[in-house]
């Protein structure tokens, strides 16, 4: 998937979530954006590659930069909570980033920033929003 395209679904992904916002605290050029003012994505360009920051499951994240060359420990962040995603990379002998396994990253990343609210705060429940508890 190219990068634009996964800036752009990461989006309107996130844009239908309940209490999500968008902030600019680190200038125009690097989105920010926020579930009750705590940060589960940013959208921004590194070296010219339109790329993702977002909040993973360290065991999760492991297996992730192993397993896909458009995923990597995050920039600019706690290596071991953060992924980058940067659309297209070398895919070769790896599996290739697609439109489900981004969502699932956007959700995952939103429900792991809501799950740390306290109850009365969370604007969903992140233990089945969006399908999480049908396992």
């Amino acid at each position: 998937m190219d990068p634009d395209t996964v800036l752009r679904l990461a989006h309107e992904q996130a844009m239908q979530y309940p209490s999500v916002e968008i902030d600019y605290p680190f200038g125009p050029d690097n989105a920010v954006y926020k579930v009750r003012g705590k940060m589960f994505m940013m959208a921004y360009e590194l070296r010219g590659v339109p790329s993702l920051n977002l909040k993973i499951d360290p065991l999760d994240g492991e297996v992730l930069t192993d397993a896909y060359a458009e995923i990597s420990p995050g920039y600019h962040m706690n290596k071991k909570h953060w992924i980058t995603v940067a659309g297209e990379g070398d895919s070769a002998g790896g599996d290739r980033l697609d439109a489900e396994l981004l969502h699932d990253l956007v959700l995952e990343s939103y429900c792991l920033v809501v799950t740390k609210m306290s109850k009365r705060d969370r604007p969903v429940d992140p233990d089945v929003f969006g399908g999480r508890g049908d396992d």
